[in-house]
């Protein structure tokens, strides 16, 4: 599975001395499990944190933890400070004109079941066409398919293509009636990068709402909402060298400013009585309880390291890696790809090996140090689509080398040996 493309600029890109540089600030990556160095390549999982994130959370708790918006006290000040400055930033970071509207959840499937919830809940009705793609991951499924349930609403699904691109030839018809269109921005499974502003446009065009998963997307290229023109986007911490229990809804303002809470009690709130309630603007409106402090703190870090790479330079440097990939790999017999060719996707790669289950191949990797990921990865229905009960996948990220890719390699070797597979 040989692809040819142009190569980035070494200026557009990271040297290996940038990457060296890198990977000093990831402590776990001087790890050793069963002896041997760690190759971490499940950063669409769960991408690791360098230290500098680290040490932002480590330092909140040692110096100004307290809770925030209410206390008329100094640290609790310093505490309000930093959890809404990390809002700011987090909006700069995605284009957004107003922080006020990017919402702090748990974690991007938190957003998009808000998005059920509270938008879908009020504007879907019987007959009403919510529809999806066969590639989303379970975050962006089931909601919908309750809120179907729930409305006695229908589900449709943009088909994809054999080698793993949305055929968007009947997009139009599948759109018709529509109030709400989701779909990723960047599969979890095929790495497919979707066109998201035609999408959104269409959307637009279609009178239905836009609903990006933005998880796999954010992390690891320029994202801009200005230039998506989506109606909501979600996506979380834990992907983007931040720490896990957060994420972040981003939506229209005017969209967000029209729908009820989805979480009640302290926070939340304008004017309580025994009777009735008021609510706050947004964003608090939408961040019921004591919120994760320290981890917005920690997310606001992680922007910052990321943007201190640059998103142009860290989307290019997983793009050569994933070319590299995609050619070694590609070269093995019995070795099966799933997904685009390089210039439609990410360096997320999904395979098989003959018939060795995906559990054993991530098991004899394990042993050489290798990290990957191994099942149905939340998308089910899309690997009864491939015919596979499931595929190991191997994500690259920044901190990730072609040193590594290598011993992957041989790790795959090492299983078809074990297997007596060519």
């Amino acid at each position: 599975m040989k692809v040819a493309s142009k190569p980035a600029s070494v200026s557009q890109s990271l040297t290996p001395h940038d990457v060296a540089r890198i990977r000093a600030n990831f402590p776990i990556l001087g790890e050793r499990p069963h002896g041997k160095p760690l190759v971490f390549l499940d950063s669409a999982a769960s991408s690791q944190k360098p230290v500098q994130v680290i040490e932002a959370m480590d330092d909140y708790y040692r110096r100004y933890h307290a809770n925030i918006h209410r206390g008329i006290y100094h640290i609790s000040e310093l505490a309000t400070e930093a959890y809404e400055e990390a809002r700011s930033k987090v909006a700069r970071f995605i284009g957004s004109p107003c922080a006020a509207e990017c919402i702090f959840v748990r974690n991007a499937t938190e957003g998009l079941n808000l998005v059920a919830y509270a938008w879908g809940r009020q504007h879907v009705g019987r007959g009403d066409v919510i529809l999806l793609t066969e590639m989303e991951h379970h975050s962006n499924l089931v909601p919908w398919q309750i809120l179907a349930q729930e409305r006695e609403a229908t589900l449709r699904f943009v088909p994809i293509t054999k080698d793993g691109q949305l055929d968007l030839r009947s997009l139009d018809r599948l759109l018709a009636g529509a109030k709400i269109f989701a779909f990723t921005a960047v599969s979890n499974t095929l790495g497919t990068i979707n066109p998201v502003t035609e999408l959104a446009a269409r959307a637009k065009s279609a009178g239905a709402v836009s609903v990006v998963d933005a998880c796999q997307a954010v992390p690891r290229m320029p994202v801009d909402v200005t230039q998506w023109q989506c109606d909501f986007m979600a996506f979380s911490s834990h992907k983007m060298l931040g720490p896990t229990g957060i994420g972040v809804l981003w939506g229209r303002k005017e969209l967000l400013d029209s729908m009820p809470p989805f979480l009640t009690g302290g926070g939340m709130i304008n004017v309580v009585e025994y009777e009735r309630s008021t609510y706050a603007d947004v964003p608090a409106r939408f961040e019921a309880g004591t919120p994760a402090i320290a981890e917005a703190v920690g997310l606001g870090a992680a922007v910052d390291y990321l943007q201190g790479i640059g998103m142009e330079r860290v989307h290019n440097y997983e793009h050569e890696l994933a070319q590299i990939a995609l050619d070694k790999l590609g070269a093995l017999s019995n070795v099966t790809i799933y997904g685009p060719g390089i210039e439609h996707r990410t360096g997320v790669i999904s395979l098989t090996v003959g018939d060795i289950h995906a559990h054993d191949l991530a098991s004899i990797l394990d042993r050489l140090g290798i990290c990957v990921r191994a099942g149905h990865h939340c998308n089910q229905p899309l690997m009864e689509k491939l015919g596979v009960p499931a595929t190991t996948r191997a994500s690259f990220y920044i901190y990730n080398t072609p040193e590594e890719i290598d011993l992957l390699v041989r790790g795959i070797e090492e299983a078809k040996r074990i297997f007596k597979i060519a």
